[in-house]
């Protein structure tokens, strides 16, 4: 028995799939030098607002969302993407809805389950580790959220171990300060590639004041050490 035992734990740790990645604590990383927004984005007013602008088709289209992929969406909120993701990738898909928020967690849970959305999986994460299973992920978006992150350094170095081989990370956010519910681009740059992502594409999106940035991601040897990353400082 004891033996048998031995062999289903070891086989447990080296099935990466089933586990969460809680990396590398809080306390290492750098704070951003720059302003944190609370977390509620006015840049839209209602959902059929940004229907009307066709943000979730255009973000599909550029970061190639197909059937069958695993989708995680951090900071997914009231579900906004996540229903609209859901059919995308269909049931041989995935959908990983991660929040840090208990009241965006309870809706969210709601909200699938009324509508019967088999492939999502709802998560919490933390602000320094989305927490997610190791080479599972082939996109994760940020959406309208980058910019009320308190650990981004923390959050994207502990992303790192849950993506698939070629994976991408969109974000998408506003062309303002973080004071005003936005990224610049630079600051956006900056902070990516003090972890180690390449920016590999950049759309500013039709029907609202907003860009999608899109990364490739470091590997996991490959990734800047928490102690050596430089914070950037948000331009005047």
């Amino acid at each position: 028995m004891t033996a048998i035992l031995a062999a289903v734990l070891a086989l447990s740790a080296t099935a990466p799939e089933l586990m969460a990645q809680s990396d590398t604590p809080a306390s290492l990383f750098p704070r951003p030098a720059r302003p944190v927004a609370r977390i509620v984005s006015p840049i839209w007013h209602d959902e059929k607002e940004r229907d009307d602008a066709d943000e979730p088709g255009q973000v599909v289209r550029l970061l190639g969302i197909k059937p069958g992929m695993t989708v995680a969406d951090l900071g997914a909120g009231s579900g906004y993407y996540v229903v609209r993701l859901s059919p995308v990738v269909g049931s041989s898909g995935r959908i990983i809805a991660e929040d840090i928020e208990p009241g965006y967690l309870q809706g969210l849970r709601q909200r699938v389950r009324d509508l019967g959305l088999a492939n999502v999986t709802v998560t919490r994460g933390e602000p320094h580790d989305p927490g997610l299973p190791a080479g599972a992920v082939d996109v994760a978006i940020l959406v309208h959220m980058y910019h009320e992150v308190t650990q981004p350094y923390g959050l994207l170095y502990n992303l790192v171990p849950a993506l698939k081989p070629g994976a991408r990370i969109g974000i998408v956010d506003a062309f303002a300060s973080t004071s005003a519910h936005g990224t610049p681009p630079s600051l956006l740059r900056c902070e990516l590639g003090a972890i180690g992502y390449r920016e590999v594409g950049f759309e500013q999106l039709k029907g609202s004041d907003a860009y999608l940035a899109i990364f490739a991601a470091p590997s996991v040897a490959g990734r800047t050490r928490p102690e050596e990353m430089v914070t950037c400082r948000q331009p005047d």
